[in-house]
């Protein structure tokens, strides 16, 4: 497995198999460090899968994987305390405190308690005092799982889900986190999520599974090159509009959809030259902007459809 000396987690054809299910087939995938590395496919397509045989909770049934450059189990189970995990969702004492399920967590791995604290505030739980985890809301359990994986200050992070049971504010709040992670630590983040439209704006580089397989491995810049541009048009009339922007356009699509209308494929120079000859005659444009479909769009026909992105 040459040419991975800069990658965090790389594999080699990895696959596993249960009796009567294959979970992974030859999958080869490689996460450089420094990146925030999103992981896409629907329910069972082997995500979950590949994050438990990264983190040591499974074993392949064939194939290679380095670990920071480490290709032998006990190397990788050293290795795997430079990592910080919540997979399978978080695992918690539901009778002790947010400052007591930390403790044992340092004392099972030898860290140092003067990091709980820090720990809490980071995601938003420093206040919660003597409330037991066990009555913790969705969201509150998540993001103790989250400073769960979090103590000792890991170099490479793994997330399965991680936004699952946050409101919007939550959401955001997550994002921004792990962005300052990634951006002034240097930390190396993977994370899965059904949220594709939150991935989008959060993951530097990508990998799509789908049946198991690993489909494609693309960068931000390479996803947002392919994905298709449009022109978001909304006027004082937009039945007009799309009389004058059809006789403009002879070869492009134009759609009324509830945020205006699309006008595709089109390119920046449309948006000049369409914004100029609307008000020539007439109209008032109120919105004209260039905008992209996005990775859900990106995803669902990368896989011809036969997915439920949104679902898991």
């Amino acid at each position: 497995m040459e040419g991975y000396g800069e990658a965090v987690f790389a594999t080699e054809y990895l696959c596993k198999e249960y009796r009567h299910t294959v979970a992974l087939r030859d999958v080869s995938i490689t996460i450089p460090r420094g990146q925030i590395y999103g992981l896409i496919g629907e329910n069972g397509a082997g995500k979950t899968t590949l994050l438990r045989i990264l983190c040591g909770l499974t074993l392949p049934t064939r194939g290679r994987l380095l670990l920071f450059g480490a290709a032998d189990a006990a190397r990788q189970s050293e290795m795997r305390r430079r990592m910080g995990c919540l997979v399978d969702g978080p695992a918690l004492y539901a009778d002790l405190t947010a400052w007591q399920n930390l403790k044992v967590q340092c004392l099972q791995r030898g860290l140092n308690e003067a990091d709980i604290a820090p720990t809490l505030q980071l995601v938003g739980l420093k206040d919660t005092g003597s409330k037991p985890a066990g009555k913790f809301s969705l969201g509150m359990r998540q993001r103790l799982g989250l400073a769960v994986a979090l103590l000792g200050k890991p170099e490479f992070l793994v997330l399965d889900e991680p936004l699952n049971g946050l409101d919007p504010m939550g959401i955001q709040e997550l994002r921004h986190l792990l962005e300052k992670l990634n951006r002034e630590q240097g930390m190396t983040i993977l994370l899965s999520s059904h949220i594709l439209s939150e991935l989008h704006q959060l993951a530097t580089s990508y990998g799509i599974l789908h049946n198991g397989q690993l489909l494609e491995q693309l960068t931000a810049e390479e996803l947002d090159a392919r994905c298709s541009k449009y022109l978001l048009v909304r006027t004082d009339n937009d039945r007009r509009a799309v009389d004058i922007l059809r006789k403009m356009f002879p070869e492009a699509i134009c759609q009324a959809t509830v945020e205006g209308l699309r006008l595709f494929p089109v390119g920046n120079e449309a948006a000049a030259t369409a914004s100029g000859v609307l008000m020539e005659n007439g109209l008032h444009v109120q919105e004209l902007a260039v905008r992209s479909e996005g990775l859900e769009a990106y995803f669902t026909a990368l896989v011809g459809g036969d997915s439920h992105a949104d679902a898991g």
